[in-house]
């Protein structure tokens, strides 16, 4: 009977165990940031296909996105200690950068960015 309790109480601690680590795990991931917005030209147009860079200011990193048809993109997991730079591409026409900053505490970032195209 002794060696059934104590077979119970292991599995009870490593329960208690797996329930913190789980709870760790995700309260890292909810700390975690989204950048998001829609790339538009001057007159407010959504520019499709727009290529929008994410740059990791502590590591130099690049990511890229393509804006969808209505010309949002969306870059999510992002570290809440680093910086960011982003901004828009389209036919040789680039957006202002713009700037995420690690002590902004919001999770969800918007970031609306404009391309000023030359009318060919």
């Amino acid at each position: 009977m002794k060696k059934h309790r104590k077979i119970a109480c292991i599995w009870m601690v490593m329960l208690v165990f797996a329930g913190i680590a789980s709870a760790q795990d995700s309260k890292k991931e909810s700390q975690l940031r989204t950048v998001r917005g829609i790339v538009t030209d001057k007159s407010e147009t959504p520019l499709p296909n727009s290529v929008v860079f994410l740059k990791n200011l502590r590591t130099n990193a690049v990511r890229s996105s393509f804006a969808d048809s209505d010309g949002n993109y969306r870059f999510s997991g992002l570290d809440p200690n680093v910086d960011y730079e982003v901004h828009a591409e389209l036919e040789g026409a680039k957006s202002q950068v713009k700037t995420v900053s690690s002590f902004d505490s919001r999770k969800e970032i918007t970031l609306n960015l404009k391309i000023d195209r030359k009318k060919s």
